[in-house]
Formats: C-alpha cells, structure tokens, sequence
C-alpha cells in the first residue's frame, strides 16, 4: 500500500520529447534521467513531486526511505521533504495543555527530536544518493567519452584508408592517361569502361552510406518508443499510486473530522457538568453563606449577653462592697455603742431603762447586722453564678469563633473550587471555539456574528415592546436569537450573537484572531450586513476619538501595528499598503484621491476590476497608500469618510448611501528563514437595505435606494447559487459581487457581521436579514489557503 501523500496534488512526469532524435539528446535525456528519476519537467511548472510530511509526524510504523528511488524499478515507497515541509518542521512550536506538565513536554520534545532525525536521516541519505549518481554519471561520461574518441580514432583510419586508395587510384588514373596518350585510339574504348565503372562504384558507396543511416535511425526511433513505453508504464504506476494516496486521505480527512466531531461532544458534554456542578457550588455556598450569617448573629449576641452579663456582675460587686460598708459602719457603730454603755455603766450609772434601751437597740443592730450578712452571702451567690455564666458565654463565644474560622475555609475552599470551576468553563469554551472554527475552516463555511443594536429613544417604544430575545439555554446561549412576529416565533443560530448590551470591546475580542490570520499570510474579509439604521457603520467605524466607542476598523489597525512590532524581535518586517473605495450607484470612486462628490466623473480615471490566475483582484488607477503607522492610517480614515456619499432619510439621519470598501495589502518577510507572506485585511461596510415606503426617498436619494436594493440582491442572488452549488455564480451581475469575488468565491476567511434593529416597525427587515445570513451561514466556499508566494513587482492594490 502506498503512503498517504499531502492533500496538494503532486504534478505528473511528462513523456519524453519526440521532436529529435539524435545521439547527444538521447545521452543527455538519459543523464536526466540517472540524475534525478522523479524530478518533472519543465510541463509541470518545476514543482517536485512531495511526499504527506504528515506520514513522518504520525506514522511512526514506517521506515523512511533513502531519498529518491533507483531506476531499477523497486516499489518501495519514498518519503520526501520540500522546502516548505522543513521550514514548517523548524518553525514548530511546542504547545502543551500545562506549561507545568514535564512529562508532556518531554514526549513532545522526543517526538520533535524524532522527526528532526527523520529529516536529517533523509537529507543524509539522499546526499549519499547524489554521490554515488554523481559518480555513476562521471563513469557513464567517461565511457561516453571513450567511446567518442574510438569513434574519431576509426574514423581517421578509415579517412586515411580512404585517402590513401584514392591516392592509388589516382596514380593508376595517371598512369593509364599515359598509356592512353601512348595509345590514345586503342584505348578509348577502355577508359570510357573504366569511368563507368568509377562513377558504379561511386554509387554503390554512396547507397551503402545513405542505408547505414537509415539503419540508425531506425534503432533511435526503436530505442525512442522503448523509452516512451517504460515512461508511460512507470506513470500508469506513479497514477495509481497517487489515486491509492488520495483515497487514504480522504479517508483520513474523513476519520479527523469524525474524532472533532466527538470531541466536540465530549466538550459540550463536560462544559454541561461544569456547569451543573457550579450550580450546586453555588447552591452550597449560599447555604454556607446563611449559616455564616446565623453563626455570626448567635455569636453578637453571645457577645451582647456577655455585656450585660459583665455589667451586672459589675453591679453585684458594686452593691456588695456598699453592703459590706454599711456592714463595717453598723458594725463600728455597735463597738461604739457599747463603749459609751460601759462608759455609762461606769461613769454616770444611768437607769437600768436607758440600759434595756441600749441593749435593744444593740440587739436591733445585731439583727440588722445578720440579715446584711445573708443578703452578702446571697450576693456572693450571685456573683459566682454570673461568673459561671460569664465563663460559659466565653466558651460558646470560642466555639463560634472556631466554627466561624473553619466556615470561613470552607467558603475559602468553595471559591476557589469555584474559580477553578470557572477557568475550566473558560478554556472549554475557548477549545469549543478553536474546534468550531477548524471545522468551519475544513468546511469552507462563511462564519456569521449577528449583533442587536440596543432600542433607542427616537424608537418610541418601552421594553415591554421587545420582538427579540436571546434563548438561555446550554446549547443555545450566545449562539441563538430569536425573533417573535405576528404571534409566531423564529429562531436562529449562528456563530456568535451579541445582545444590546455587548460593548466595541466584547465585539473585537472575537474577531481578534481573524485579524492576525492577515498576517500570517492569509485574505481575510469582514463584512456588515444589514437595513438601514441597524447600527453597521457604528460597528464597522464608531468613534474613532472615543477609546471605548471605536469600531473594528480602528481597532483592527491597532492591533496590526503591535503586532508588527511585536514580530520584530522575530525577525519578521512588514510593509502594508492601503486602499479605500466606494460603490455608489453602480460606480467605483476613490476616496483617497480627493475625489468630488458633485462631480459626476471620476476624475477622467476608469476604475476596472480584474482578476488574475492566482485569484487576487485588481483596481485599475487605483490610489494605494504606503502606511506605517496606526495614526496614518486613522488621518486616511477622516479624510475618506468626509469623502464618502451620506445622506438623509426618514430613517436615518445619517444614512450611508453606498458601499464602503477599506483593503489592508500585508507584505512580510522573515530575514532569518527567507520565508515571505502575503495577506489581504478587507473591511466592508455595505449600505442599508431599505424600503420606499418607509425611507421616503425622492430625486437623488430614490436612485441611491434602488442601486443599493439592486446590488444586495445581486448579493442575495450569488449566496443562493453558491448555498446550491450551481455550476455558474452571478458574480458579473454587479460591481460589489464582482469585487466580492474572491471573498465568497475563493480560498479566503469570510466573516459577515448581520445587523439587526430591536424597533418592532423593523421586524419584517430584521426577519429577512436573518433569513439571508442563515443562508450565508450554510454556504461553503474554498478551504482558506496561505499566501507564501514571492511579493509582485506590480504596485497595484489587491482585493483579493
């Protein structure tokens, strides 16, 4: 079985050339042949034949063969390596899952080494091969040469033979003429015989030669047909071959596209788990967010008991030590008491009355004195319960604390689970798109975004008037629309949807990888589509003054320039060149030209578009602009779009009244690979589609609405015939499908932004427009191609 070659279709041998047949260009083809059997010839455009570098990247079961194959006719299969394959080998970049992941990193470093001694293995191998032809082709030269000179030394000899009997026959011839002058009359007779018999012999010599070489001829023309026999054998081999080749890899394209498919899946499948599993950390986390709060009031108002608490303790000690005062006070009182009844008792003698007067009210303080004592005890009770108290709101005031702390490290926890959760959603989301636009890549499919201006106040409705709305769904979030008219309800999906609220930012973000295809070599076009006030100029341009408000245009500018600057360190350099123009009413005018809106002529300059055979599109005597900077290229912008026709409807008060074309040229060079790049950056922003009755428009303004009306359904005309696959595509049927071209029809990356108004008196433009970029969606136009082609002398813009 033959191996899988590359998708590019190998050129085929061509037959040898039968206008000659002479002996040198019978060696010199053989030489050809020796130095290189699979080289075509100059037929086939001087492009070797190569071999899928892929099978050296993934098919580790096959042994490389030893450069190109031997004359002998062995049916090994050959590997081989071009220019491109190698450059590609070099200019690969590691790229792991987990920049921290060494493993990965170490099998891919080994599986990179690998085909690097595949590929050094190879060139070894087929310069061995180039030596050993080499010096077989000196051998077989010398032979050749050899052979030549015997050819000359017989040749010689036999000149000299031949001189030396014509020397002899001459001196025969003279010898006879004396005799014939001796004997003139007798032998007259004799020398007529012997002139007939010279002139015989003269004839006989001279058929002998002219058969010789009709012989050899004829062994050139038997030798000629051998060789046209084995070359048309060898390419009925080579054809079958290649066939076997084709079908492997479609084959393989077919299983590639399968195993996405499913891995796709797969990713949807864990981004729905993610999701579930959020949704239940989220759950979990409000819970723990409850009980926190719970915790947190039980343990205020621990601590507000504990205040209390503290200050009636404070209150006890405080009323126990005024009762102990009292207590000391009565108690000094007593002492005294009986003091001054001794001191009666000796001195004055009083009366056993005043006696028994003083003993109860001894008594009574004594009693008094006992009953502050209980009530001190009674005190002391309390303050030791309290204190008991206070030592358990303590302890509870620890525990809360405690649980608090270790709530807090759940919560601690659950976020960052949740931040994980988050990245995951994240890079799934980011796989989905990178899968999503391979596949729309291996596809050919036109990539479509629709972007919902938000509703206005010269729309003169509420919210609750709202005829669009955006599903919310798993499968279906930021990817469908739906749209409610009459009652009935139409949804879409499309790549991308961006609701009202979505910023100038949020818009580029998506379309920033695009944007750096251009300089990676490949035509990339971006177009707005939509009706008339449906927000594709703010899209396309915005504000350029504004840094939250500006446009595509501007930001894509932006990021070209960094980009080029960052590349420098690289090696790469980069010259661009820019172009603007205009479609209106079936007309091409430039807008860097300082062309005159009043005027009706351009200027005495026909602008003609063209395509050449690589699928790049020319304008004729059109204004190219050599830029170096991103503020260039901004002062370019205003000078076009004061140049540009706008005008006035009851639609728009600032209508655009045609099509506007912004082309970015990139030229790239890299000094250290030699390797160069091409790559076109068209931005379109297309006039509105409209409606009469609605638009109002009169003079001037009607025969604007119904060219522009006229070349979007050109437009509509040409998406219909390519979402068929008709074998004939309208592009000639106007000036913007014909410049288009390319775009819709070739091997470039396509985006169409679809433009939408939330007003409800739009709702059957809004529906058709949706309806179009549906189709749009569905159409599937050539793979993207890169541009690697060497830069064309020919400073004319390219569209495409």
């Amino acid at each position: 079985m033959a191996p899988p070659r590359n998708q590019n279709k190998a050129p085929l041998p061509s037959s040898p050339s039968n206008s000659k047949y002479g002996t040198d260009e019978i060696a010199v083809d053989k030489k050809r042949k020796i130095a290189n059997p699979r080289m075509p010839t100059a037929a086939t455009g001087g492009r070797p034949t190569r071999q899928a570098f892929a099978v050296v990247n993934a098919a580790p079961d096959l042994a490389p063969a030893s450069g190109p194959p031997s004359t002998a006719g062995s049916d090994s299969p050959a590997f081989e390596f071009t220019k491109e394959d190698v450059e590609a080998l070099l200019a690969e970049k590691l790229k792991t899952k987990n920049k921290f992941n060494t493993k990965e990193k170490c099998d891919l470093m080994s599986e990179y080494i690998r085909r690097l001694k595949l590929c050094i293995k190879w060139f070894q191998q087929l310069e061995e091969n180039n030596v050993t032809q080499q010096a077989s082709l000196k051998s077989l030269l010398e032979s050749a040469e050899k052979k030549c000179n015997e050819m000359e030394v017989l040749m010689k000899a036999k000149e000299e033979e031949l001189n030396s009997i014509i020397m002899e026959l001459r001196k025969t011839i003279d010898a006879l003429q004396e005799k014939c002058a001796k004997e003139e009359s007798a032998k007259l007779e004799a020398m007529d015989s012997f002139s007939r018999e010279k002139e015989a012999r003269d004839a006989a010599e001279k058929l002998q030669s002219s058969v010789s070489e009709e012989l050899k001829r004829s062994q050139q023309d038997n030798s000629s047909a051998n060789q046209k026999i084995q070359s048309l054998n060898e390419m009925y081999k080579r054809l079958q071959e290649y066939n076997t080749s084709l079908q492997q890899y479609n084959s393989k394209l077919q299983s590639e596209l399968a195993s996405t498919n499913e891995t796709l899946k797969r990713v949807e499948k864990e981004k729905a788990a993610v999701f579930e599993n959020l949704s239940t950390l989220r759950g979990h986390y409000t819970s723990l967010q409850e009980q926190l709060s719970s915790s947190r009031a039980v343990q205020d108002e621990a601590v507000k008991q504990k205040e209390t608490l503290a200050n009636e303790v404070g209150c006890l000690r405080g009323d126990l030590q005024k009762m102990r005062d009292d207590r000391d006070q009565q108690l000094y009182q007593v002492q005294i008491l009986n003091a001054e009844l001794l001191k009666y008792k000796e001195c004055n003698g009083k009366s056993v009355a005043e006696l028994e007067v003083m003993s109860m009210r001894a008594n009574e303080l004594e009693a008094s004195c006992q009953s502050q004592s209980e009530q001190i005890n009674r005190l002391q009770e309390k303050l030791t319960f309290a204190e008991k108290r206070l030592e358990m709101s303590d302890m509870s005031a620890l525990e809360t604390r405690t649980e608090y702390e270790e709530q807090k490290k759940v919560i601690f926890d659950l976020r960052q689970r949740l931040a994980d959760a988050e990245t995951k959603v994240v890079e799934g989301e980011k796989l989905r798109k990178k899968l999503h636009n391979t596949i729309l890549e291996l596809k050919g499919n036109i990539r479509v975004f629709c972007r919902v201006r938000p509703l206005l106040s010269e729309d003169g409705v509420g919210a609750e008037a709202n005829v669009i709305s955006f599903p919310t769904s798993m499968e279906a979030q930021g990817r469908s629309i739906d749209l409610a008219q009459n009652g009935q309800k139409h949804s879409f999906t499309f790549d991308k949807v961006f609701t009202p609220e979505a910023s100038q930012e949020d818009v580029f973000v998506e379309i920033s990888q695009l944007v750096q295809s251009a300089l990676d070599g490949y035509k990339v076009c971006i177009f707005a589509y939509g009706q008339t006030g449906s927000g594709k100029t703010h899209t396309m341009m915005g504000n350029p003054e504004s840094s939250e408000n500006k446009g595509l245009i501007p930001r894509t500018l932006e990021q070209v320039f960094e980009t080029r600057q960052s590349l420098q360190a690289q090696g790469w350099k980069y010259e661009m060149q820019v172009s603007m123009l205009e479609i209106y009413n079936e007309t091409i005018r430039d807008l860097l030209s300082g062309f005159d809106a009043s005027r009706s002529e351009n200027g005495g300059k026909q602008y003609t578009i063209k395509h050449d055979a690589n699928g790049h599109t020319h304008v004729s005597d059109l204004t190219v602009v050599d830029v170096q900077s991103s503020s260039k290229v901004s002062s370019l912008l205003r000078r076009a779009a004061q140049t540009r026709s706008v005008g006035k409807t009851q639609m728009n008060e600032n209508s655009s009244r045609s099509h506007f074309v912004f082309t970015l040229r990139i030229s790239g060079v890299n000094e250290s690979t030699e390797q160069q790049v091409q790559g076109v950056l068209n931005l379109i922003d297309l006039a509105g589609s409209e409606r009469l009755s609605k638009s109002g428009s009169t003079g001037d303004r009607l025969k604007e609405t119904q060219a522009i009306n006229k070349s979007l359904s050109s437009l509509s005309d040409v998406i219909f015939a390519l979402a068929k696959k008709e074998e004939h595509v309208p592009f000639r049927n106007s000036k913007l499908t014909y410049l288009l071209q390319p775009c819709l029809g070739g091997d470039s990356k396509t985006l169409m932004f679809v433009n939408v108004s939330p007003d409800p008196s739009s709702t059957g433009e809004s529906l058709c427009s949706l309806r179009f970029a549906a189709r749009v969606n569905a159409c599937e136009i050539g793979i993207p191609r890169r541009q690697t082609s060497m830069r064309s002398s020919d400073s004319r813009l390219s569209i495409g």
